[in-house]
């Protein structure tokens, strides 16, 4: 099991390194790789030190927060759901989560004042409608009903945001970009807001490792091993509302990553989630840094959003996972 498990953890680190590196270095303005790497080494000029240190090391720790948070959601709510496409865009509970944010600013309030708090009973909501709708007439935990379930969920929420959007213009106005996920101009602030949420989230996924990944043999198997499958779903559930409403809080709804992350994890060091779970800190913040290193590069002088670029990463790996003739087991 060590040995796997190294074999995961050296290229996630190493890929993880690259990506920190490409975010401090690579930017969408005139400051370039040569005065990002002297600013790196203590000199640089007055202007790259800005770009630098002011503009990019928060933007990175941000991302790398968000990728932590995302990909370790995703984990979680795949093995619970014992469905490998099960993910936090795909179930509705991002799209809660912005939901409640656009809402709460249609009420009035402001988006810089907004906590996080918000968005995590958004993305509470979304996870109980989700599987509250896949149970409808004694569906049980078939993992299809919760996937279908979860996308007109989402479908849904998304279509009641751009409804809101549209009738109330100072929204609109002030979480256009927000809504389609982006980490640009974000502070150390934002994390200051959102961290506390997100260490409470990856504590009880953490503390949820042990039983989810006996759920991966089934309830019997699970309740003979001493374990409790409804707590461990419950526990779950928690843990994902607290890692993706705190991550929308923080850089709005970014799809695909929970679905991305995992798969690449389970790639590398097979279904047990507690080797998933710490190959997955490392390969989601490398995977949010790339994202968001190409959607500084695609269009330049301009910024793609970090959204668009996750889904088009995204959406590839989804299609290789349906057509798959051998789902990944879980």
């Amino acid at each position: 099991m060590r040995s796997v498990l190294l074999r995961g953890l050296v290229p996630a680190l190493a890929v993880l390194v690259v990506a920190v590196l490409a975010s401090l270095a690579v930017g969408a303005g005139e400051v370039g790789p040569a005065r990002a790497l002297a600013v790196l080494g203590g000199g640089g000029d007055a202007d790259a030190r800005f770009a630098v240190l002011q503009l990019r090391v928060p933007r990175t720790v941000v991302a790398v927060a968000v990728g932590i948070a995302l990909g370790v959601a995703g984990a979680v709510l795949q093995t619970a759901a014992r469905n490998p496409l099960a993910e936090p865009g795909l179930l509705g509970v991002s799209a809660g989560a912005s939901f409640a944010v656009v809402l709460v600013i249609a009420s009035g309030a402001s988006a810089a004042s907004l906590g996080p708090w918000v968005a995590v009973l958004g993305a509470g909501a979304g996870c109980l409608l989700a599987v509250g709708a896949a149970r409808l007439r004694g569906a049980g935990d078939d993992p299809v009903r919760l996937v279908l379930a979860g996308a007109a969920l989402s479908g849904l929420l998304s279509a009641a945001t751009s409804v809101v959007l549209l009738l109330d213009q100072r929204t609109a106005d002030e979480v256009r970009f927000w809504t389609v996920g982006s980490v640009a101009g974000r502070d150390l602030g934002t994390l200051t807001q959102v961290g506390p949420v997100l260490a409470v989230g990856l504590l009880i996924a953490l503390l949820a490792a042990r039983p989810l990944s006996a759920l991966a043999l089934g309830d019997t198997v699970a309740r003979g091993l001493g374990h409790r499958p409804a707590r461990a779903r419950a526990l779950a559930m928690v843990a994902v509302a607290l890692l993706v409403g705190g991550a929308v809080a923080a850089a709005g709804p970014v799809v695909f990553i929970g679905l991305v992350v995992p798969f690449l994890a389970r790639a590398l060091v097979g279904p047990d989630l507690r080797r998933v779970l710490a190959v997955t800190v490392l390969l989601g913040p490398a995977v949010v840094l790339l994202a968001d290193v190409a959607s500084r590069l695609l269009v330049r002088p301009y910024e793609m959003p970090l959204g668009v670029v996750t889904a088009m990463i995204g959406a590839p790996v989804l299609v290789a996972v349906v057509r798959s003739t051998r789902m990944p087991a879980l």
